[in-house]
């Protein structure tokens, strides 16, 4: 059949099952149901994928794509599958669409001319899975470097010290003969090398790669421009990875044409471990603490993030029951505490990029301070906090805050955690962000660094599937606690900050702005905890640690502080012994937020790149992974 020829319709006026409905219409040679058990969505037919994409874009309305994932499916169909999650910006739910290809060879069309926020995605999917993407302006690896040979994320792929597929490993339980892997595996004997790499005359070519991959078009090595204005040199300028201003082990390569900034590529990759590969290794409990590591300034929002995943999974089978209210009110205070805690942060350090060399971060941090002290009494730790749980949490607040004295002349901390957190959420906070607001706001350098600098249209900052402060600073009043909205989020007043200009400046405000949003959330959240005061914090009888996860597929997605923060999760439904994940996919605000950097400094100088990369307001270890 030819693809027929439909009458037009608002998007507004379909639900997702009706945006199907049209597309097999409009599509029915090319877009099928997915029928897999606990799967949903479409399949559309590889060779017409681009065309389909840009119809679900321009006539249904779908103008963000959220996420983009690899699934490598070795044993059960033999396919790599492409799996797209895009949204109205509007808000509502997402219409997930698949491409799939066959393994060897493994190819399917880029959607970069679609949506420019596939870009990394699908670098990252070419790098770690081995699929091309014709059509991609620059396909290259992005978290490895050129010389590592295969694909880690492919099923039939091994480390250099594997020792079984899935833990719990034999060595440590339930025998306990613990051995370390390193021991039964001498280094180099186990290491694999490109067949064409000859390590006697390695000559790593990847910087070559690199600046021919940026469309310099001269040689590197001796850039010069000439024209009828003042004569400048061209060249190409390496921030990083090893510099304080970029935030971490990051590195940003520039050409410049004087001061000026002219094309930048970032360049990652440092710090990745391929924590997806070990949270397939890991049964569906033990990834809950490797998200803390992921951004370690809002590890509560990740384990939030990670468990709604799993739980959506949990809930298509017959004994689940969802967390009790109590449970749901705790997990909404820490996320927006969090979200105060990372704001503080940003604002503390984007300042510091500017030249304000720690003072203003040093009033961020001391209020900062007080949400770990709280943190820590309930988690047991500060920074890493290892809390949520599938269907409730590890405990619940404590009744008193206590700490006791390691050192001699150590403050020992000893109060009433309810009168705590009602002076730090009604008093502290709100006298904090307004001090900030007053010393900061008015600096006429702030002004004259921030005003008009890095500016990302709404457009743009859409396409390139930008989230969190990011996009909300050019306009864009998305959100994912309103537009998709979860836990207890419905039956809360609150407002989405926008800021109408896009530029630094913006993005300062609107940190400011959601502190003062979050602060009014824990208002009403304190209310709650009142209310609840004796409740369960599980659903059941007691806390799930082996969840016998139903077979399918499951995107959960939180509002985290630096954006959406999702997991998408695919199970295969084992129903004999100790689980994990078939597919566990980090969708990280802060990799993804990255795409748009680049456009974002073309054109400034480059001491306004630092800054521009700290508005945005990245982590290493979400960004690497």
């Amino acid at each position: 059949m030819t693809d027929q020829a439909i009458a037009p319709v608002a998007a507004e006026e379909l639900d997702v099952q009706g945006t199907i409905d049209w597309l097999k219409e409009k599509y029915p040679s090319a877009v099928q149901d997915d029928t897999r058990q606990g799967y949903g969505g479409v399949v559309i037919d590889r060779t017409q994928l681009p065309a389909i994409a840009q119809a679900i874009r321009d006539e249904l309305g779908f103008d963000y794509l959220s996420s983009a994932t690899a699934v490598d499916y070795l044993g059960i169909s033999d396919h790599i599958e492409m799996v797209y999650h895009a949204y109205r910006t509007t808000g509502g739910a997402p219409l997930v669409f698949k491409a799939q290809t066959p393994r060897e060879n493994a190819e399917i069309p880029s959607l970069v001319s679609v949506w420019p926020g596939a870009d990394f995605q699908e670098r990252e999917a070419y790098d770690l899975f081995g699929i091309h993407f014709p059509g991609h302006p620059n396909l290259k690896r992005i978290l490895l470097w050129d010389g590592f040979d295969g694909h880690p994320m492919r099923k039939d792929w091994q480390e250099a010290y594997y020792e079984q597929e899935h833990k719990p490993f034999e060595s440590r339980w339930p025998k306990g003969w613990v051995h370390r892997a390193e021991e039964l595996n001498v280094y180099g004997k186990n290491v694999r090398y490109p067949a064409d790499l000859d390590l006697g005359r390695l000559n790593d070519v990847s910087e070559e790669s690199l600046y021919k991959g940026m469309g310099l078009g001269v040689d590197v090595q001796e850039i010069l421009q000439e024209g009828e204005r003042i004569r400048t040199d061209r060249l190409v300028v390496n921030m990083g990875p090893h510099h304080p201003s970029t935030h971490g082990v990051f590195r940003m390569v520039a050409e410049i044409d004087g001061e000026t900034v002219e094309n930048l590529e970032p360049v990652m990759g440092y710090l990745h471990r391929n924590h997806e590969k070990i949270g397939e290794r890991n049964a569906w409990l033990m990834n809950i603490p490797f998200t803390d590591r992921l951004d370690y300034i809002s590890s509560m929002g990740n384990n939030m993030g990670y468990v709604q995943s799993v739980e959506k999974l949990m809930s298509q089978g017959a004994r689940y029951t969802p967390p009790t209210y109590r449970a749901e009110v705790i997990r909404v205070l820490m996320a927006e505490l969090t979200r105060i805690v990372n704001h503080l942060w940003a604002i503390g350090f984007l300042l510091n990029d500017l030249g304000a060399f720690f003072t203003p971060a040093l009033y961020a941090i001391s209020e900062r301070e007080k949400i770990l002290d709280f943190f820590e009494a309930t988690a047991g730790s500060r920074m890493m906090c290892n809390y949520m749980r599938f269907q409730g949490l590890a405990k619940d607040i404590p009744e008193r805050i206590h700490s006791t004295a390691v050192e001699l002349n150590d403050k020992v901390r000893d109060y009433n955690t309810m009168e705590f957190l009602t002076e730090l959420i009604n008093e502290r906070l709100p006298r904090s962000v307004d001090e900030l607001d007053h010393f900061l706001t008015d600096s006429e350098i702030i002004k004259t660094r921030a005003v008009g600098v890095g500016i990302l249209p709404p457009e743009m900052a859409i396409a390139y599937s930008a989230a969190g402060p990011l996009l909300r600073a050019s306009n864009v009043p998305y959100d994912v606690r309103r537009a998709e909205p979860y836990s207890i989020y419905p039956e809360l007043d609150f407002d989405i900050c926008t800021r109408p200009n896009g530029d630094i400046y913006d993005r300062y405000l609107i940190r400011l702005d959601e502190i003062r949003e979050s602060i009014r959330i824990c208002k009403q959240v304190l209310q709650r905890l009142e209310a609840t005061h004796g409740e369960s914090i599980f659903s059941g009888n007691k806390a799930i640690y082996a969840p016998r996860v139903p077979v399918g597929e499951a995107y959960g997605r939180v509002e985290n502080p630096k954006g959406e923060l999702g997991f998408y999760c695919v199970s295969e439904g084992d129903p004999k012994g100790p689980q994990n994940p078939w597919r566990y996919h980090v969708r990280a605000p802060s990799f993804i937020n990255l795409t748009a950097l680049g456009q974002m400094c073309r054109g400034h100088k480059v001491a306004d790149v630092v800054v521009i990369l700290g508005s945005i307001d990245i982590v290493l270890g979400e960004t690497d992974r």
